[in-house]
């Protein structure tokens, strides 16, 4: 067994604290990293917290993790020490059902084991994430990273990065689409980055007058204040596309109304209350709503090479391990632009 230090949650009421804990031995093909860094997903604090259903504690959240190779398996053919890598939210599926063999690891008929409190397919034990110095996966479900780019800015790629790309280039979304982003956050900053590169016009929509200025440095054309009824009149109609990046309550229906014929919103944000939808907005103007999980391997490597090619990371606040639980709290605000991201060498 290999020790590994981290930060976990005891409990659902308990902060993050300091753990000693055992990492399996490598089997054959895994891969082992040195955790450099490890994003902050909300996802974390959601677990942690016990919101989406019971977690397993002792948990170790972190799924943004971004690291350097220590060793691998005795079949490990792509990886080498030393190699920069990455691991995102999944560490196994079952590499068999049709889903599996298309690259679309997330959506595992079997279902796919996540980077932490998800029971791993050969022992069962539960998994255990990046909020910490060391971690171990399968070589399948690891990715390369160019040492290119800042690597700070490169972990949340591996989630929220991910999570905005993988929509956008199954939809095609390109020059000559208006493409609406709703909620300018950790995922939403990700899609206008991406929607803007691929050349389409991008319009940021949001509650917030003060990010306006942010939404266009990041490369949004237009902003629209949504609790503005003036400003909303000309989006009636208007989009091809809105990247729904909200995971609070809010109406479906008000941005139903701003999709052309045929128009699609494609839903990334998980809130936590069922959508409630009128009918006709979608009968009228054939109008669809969708939605799109994180991304499968191949197409994960694929963005981190296209964001190295175009010099695309995540906009981060970089803190101390010893901070994680105000980071949450400060999250929880909406105080950060656009992702803290953990520098590990504070652990020690």
């Amino acid at each position: 067994m290999i020790t590994a230090k981290g930060y976990a949650a005891q409990s659902a009421t308990e902060p993050l604290a300091p753990f000693t804990f055992e990492r399996r031995d490598l089997r054959a093909h895994d891969v082992q990293l040195e955790i450099l860094y490890c994003g902050v997903c909300h996802s974390d604090l959601h677990t942690v917290r016990s919101e989406w259903g019971p977690s397993v504690y002792p948990c170790v959240p972190g799924h943004e993790i971004i690291g350097r190779v220590t060793a691998v398996g005795a079949h490990v053919k792509k990886f080498k020490i030393g190699d920069y890598a990455g691991i995102g939210c999944l560490v196994d599926s079952c590499q068999e059902c049709s889903n599996c063999k298309q690259g679309l690891e997330q959506y595992c008929e079997q279902g796919a084991t996540f980077t932490y409190n998800s029971p791993d397919r050969i022992d069962g034990t539960n998994t255990l994430g990046g909020y910490s110095n060391t971690i171990i996966a399968k070589d399948d479900f690891v990715v390369l990273v160019s040492d290119r780019l800042p690597l700070e800015g490169v972990a949340p790629l591996l989630c929220a990065g991910i999570t905005t790309y993988s929509p956008l280039r199954y939809w095609k979304v390109g020059k000559g689409h208006k493409v609406g982003i709703l909620g300018l956050g950790g995922l939403g900053h990700m899609a206008v980055k991406f929607a803007a590169s691929f050349g389409a016009e991008v319009t940021m929509l949001s509650t917030s007058p003060s990010k306006e200025a942010d939404a266009r440095r990041l490369g949004a054309h237009h902003f629209a204040l949504t609790k503005d009824p003036e400003q909303l009149k000309g989006l009636t109609n208007y989009f091809d596309f809105i990247i729904d990046t909200v995971s609070a309550p809010h109406d479906y229906n008000l941005y139903l109304g701003m999709l052309k014929t045929s128009g699609t919103m494609i839903c990334v944000g998980a809130p936590p209350e069922p959508a409630q939808v009128l009918g006709f907005n979608l009968i009228f103007n054939r109008r669809s709503i969708g939605g799109s999980l994180i991304g499968g391997l191949p197409e994960t490597q694929e963005m981190l090479d296209y964001c190295a090619e175009h010099n695309i990371t995540s906009d981060v606040e970089v803190i101390p391990i010893s901070e994680i639980n105000n980071a949450y709290e400060r999250m929880l605000k909406g105080d950060v632009r656009y992702r803290f991201v953990i520098d590990m060498s504070t652990l020690q």
